[in-house]
């Protein structure tokens, strides 16, 4: 089994580094710049709750067509970068490899597989001129959700805080074959990665926080705590998740908990500062599109209006823009 995940940052990185220390899997690596050196020379450390460890031996490099066709490959760049590189995934693509998407918000394949008006639509947002979904196609595509919390604290060292959740699951909600495998190897690595036939749903209540906190967290510099903690703010993105569970159940999405539910849940991760402010401090790009302007597009197809969304992530695009992160 040959494993490519293309982007070897902190999530990428993390995710390679487990399989390939399980050793049931060819794993490789895609990766750049000073951390794809640091990785050839030293290795790929990782630096876990309990442990630490050291791959010495994982290939890495910056060239797809050094390796070859994959079963799968493991795209775990932001949303925005996706498009970027799919001229240069092309030759880890064999007639079966399967592609899993592991990026935070509404994926490009969303509408892939969905009976009625919207099957096989194309998400604007995130995926503006099909690029994507011709390049890589849908029918390649697994989703899954990402719920570990790393980073790479320097070249070729990723600390790994928390999280082991990874659920896996096509887009048609089958069991096939090639989901089952990758969970058993996800499993067998160290995750929590069980086969969901509802994949969408489970993107949701992940989505359903960051769509709000995210934006919010930008534009105010506030911590979970601090915005969960504060009567304004948390009717705002009580406000933004309400209009958001309104498009998601229009869909079909089931939401297993309710928004306050959800919203202490967020609360309970303490001062935490989103990815989305991460971003804004350290001046790289932010994942607006595919957190929220993805989610008002699909307000547009459903016809759901989101006010308070809109407000506030115009606002956020604005700041964003002066700063050079959008």
């Amino acid at each position: 089994m040959k494993i490519c995940i293309y982007g070897a940052g902190a999530i990428g990185g993390l995710i390679g580094g487990l399989l390939a220390r399980k050793g049931e899997a060819e794993v490789s690596l895609i990766a750049r710049g000073p951390h794809l050196a640091a990785i050839q020379k030293n290795g790929l450390t990782i630096k876990g709750p309990e442990e630490t460890f050291v791959l010495d031996n994982i290939t890495a490099t910056d060239d797809p067509a050094e390796l070859g066709p994959q079963d799968y490959v493991i795209i775990a760049l932001k949303a925005h970068s996706v498009a970027g590189i799919v001229d240069k995934v092309q030759p880890l693509l064999g007639p079966e490899t399967a592609v899993v998407a592991a990026q935070n918000g509404v994926p490009w394949w969303y509408f892939y597989g969905i009976e009625g008006e919207t099957e096989n639509r194309r998400v604007k947002a995130v995926d503006p001129d099909g690029k994507i979904w011709d390049g890589i196609g849908p029918e390649r595509a697994i989703g899954c959700v990402i719920y570990q919390a790393a980073e790479v604290t320097e070249p070729g060292v990723i600390a790994h805080m928390a999280g082991d959740r990874f659920p896996v699951g096509e887009p048609t909600g089958e069991r096939t074959e090639r989901v089952k495998a990758l969970s058993k190897l996800l499993i067998g690595a160290g995750l929590k990665a069980p086969v969901r036939t509802d994949i969408r749903s489970d993107i949701w209540v992940k989505l359903w926080g960051n769509l709000s906190f995210n934006p919010i967290s930008a534009l105010t510099g506030a911590t979970l705590d601090l915005i969960t903690g504060n009567p304004e703010t948390r009717t705002v993105a009580r406000k933004m998740m309400l209009e958001a569970q309104a498009i998601g159940e229009s869909l079909g999405v089931n939401y297993p908990i309710d928004v306050d539910a959800r919203i202490e849940g967020a609360a309970g991760v303490g001062p935490h500062k989103t990815s989305m402010l991460v971003d804004l401090e350290s001046g790289r790009p932010m994942e607006i599109d595919a957190l929220v302007t993805a989610v008002q597009e699909m307000g547009a197809i459903t016809g759901h209006a989101t006010p308070t969304i809109d407000t506030v992530v115009s606002l956020l695009r604005q700041k964003a823009s002066l700063l050079g992160c959008y």
